[in-house]
């Protein structure tokens, strides 16, 4: 970042006399003393550049990265192309922000609309943003966009993930909605359950699929019966799985979203990730956040600007579902970059060995003593077992082989999941591990 350098203390003073201040004391002068930190802040001395890489690298060291991954739960580990970090560290790129002064942020302009074109070939769906900051934030403003003036109440599946359950409780319980849990059953949605409740007063349903437990929900007939209530059908989606499974379109779905980060960005201890909403062209005006559009200038060269821009952070704020202020325009950039460098035949492969990976190490699990919880769903690339052992007991054992298992559920069910990088000698080394522990039981 060779342009990042600060400004001297000479350059700092002409700064503020230019303004009209004799220094810096002078430019904070309308904060009241009683609000302002007197005495100097208890940091720490200043260290070297050495100094600060030794402590960072000491820091580092106390971490452990795990040679094999059967872990997903909402993150997930896959193959990210060479290019996506190579385009987004370029410094003009890297920088870039908000595109405020729309006529000359082009370049920022057009990544986000070839992004949002890539997002709607995937998902099928009309209209998409760019301005999310994850899967859940996503799925809580897709609820909220439903609301309407007789229509206060959203339903949402216990099958999605726990993080983006607590997170639309939060949205909804901020703008006075009303949030009814669907029931599990076997797994999946409990469809008898949602037939028999919706009514008038419902604006939309929130459906995972896959959902949590890597199932395969009744997402046709669902969308079905929502839209027979007259209510909006939201769809949470895993990106991935767009290269083998129906769009949401294809569903039925009048909202779609997801985390986008499978689509190129890396786990990253939990960010920054990237939430994508699209939705039917019918509700394209109450889609949060910014979208760019593609139009011609007065010479006819092509350009790009900020469409329906009257939205919640400008002149219809008291009147806006949302408080979306957010850009996400680099994790926006990678995502568009891997897309472009996987292509839809990349993407359908990497699908296919996602799937094909997690069935293979389903059935060896099985052999090995660790039953599907419910081997009657179809799964995409996370399923659950049930074992008679604890799971902690199953995961050490895995841990100490320098292997990261399945997510432990509760005492004896593990969530695991496999994905284009996991190799069938991982998969069978697992097996042989489940399978010693067993026997040594």
């Amino acid at each position: 970042m060779g342009s990042y350098v600060p400004g001297t203390r000479e350059e700092q003073q002409a700064m503020l006399e230019a303004m009209g201040f004799t220094s810096m004391e002078d430019l904070f002068r309308d904060i009241p003393g009683e609000v302002r930190v007197q005495a100097m802040l208890d940091l720490p001395e200043g260290k070297s550049e050495l100094e600060v890489r030794r402590a960072m690298e000491e820091m580092a060291a106390r971490d452990h990265v795990f040679a094999t991954v059967f872990r997903g739960a909402g993150a997930y580990r896959h193959y990210i192309p060479s290019m996506v970090k190579n385009v987004i560290s370029k410094e003009d790129l890297q920088t870039a922000y908000t595109p405020y002064q729309a006529e000359i942020s082009q370049g920022i302009l057009q990544s986000i609309f070839e992004y949002q074109t890539m997002i709607c070939e995937l998902t099928g769906m009309d209209a998409s943003n760019a301005s999310v900051y994850d899967g859940a934030s996503a799925a809580a403003e897709a609820i909220a966009m439903c609301r309407e003036r007789k229509r206060k109440k959203a339903w949402i599946s216990a099958t999605v993930q726990p993080g983006v359950l607590e997170t639309v409780k939060t949205y909804c319980f901020g703008n006075e909605m009303e949030l009814a849990l669907i029931p599990e059953k076997d797994g999946v949605t409990d469809v008898e359950f949602l037939r028999e409740h919706l009514d008038g007063e419902t604006a939309c349903v929130y459906i995972q699929h896959p959902n949590y437990y890597g199932n395969l929900e009744p997402a046709e007939e669902m969308g079905e019966i929502i839209h027979e209530a007259g209510a909006k059908y939201i769809m949470g989606v895993n990106p991935i799985s767009l290269g083998a499974l129906k769009t949401p379109r294809e569903y039925g779905a009048d909202v779609a979203v997801g985390e986008g980060q499978p689509l190129g960005l890396p786990l990253a201890f939990g960010g920054p990730y990237l939430g994508f909403m699209t939705c039917v062209a019918a509700m394209t005006r109450k889609l949060p956040g910014r979208i760019v559009g593609q139009t011609v200038d007065e010479n006819g060269k092509t350009g790009y600007v900020l469409t329906l821009q009257a939205r919640e952070q400008h002149i219809r704020r008291e009147k806006a579902s949302s408080n979306i202020c957010s850009n996400q325009a680099l994790c926006a950039l990678a995502v568009g970059t891997y897309l472009a460098a996987m292509g839809s035949e990349g993407l359908h492969s990497a699908a296919l060995q996602c799937t094909s990976k997690a069935h293979y190490l389903a059935g060896g699990l099985a052999e090995a003593g660790l039953a599907l919880e419910h081997p009657e769903r179809e799964f995409f690339h996370e399923f659950v077992t049930v074992s008679d052992l604890p799971a902690d007991r199953i995961l050490e054992a895995l841990e100490a082989r320098d292997i990261m298992g399945g997510y432990p559920l509760d005492g004896r069910r593990i969530l695991w999941c496999c994905t284009e990088l996991n190799t069938k000698e991982e998969m069978d080394r697992v097996v042989r591990i489940v399978r010693e522990v067993q026997e040594g039981c």
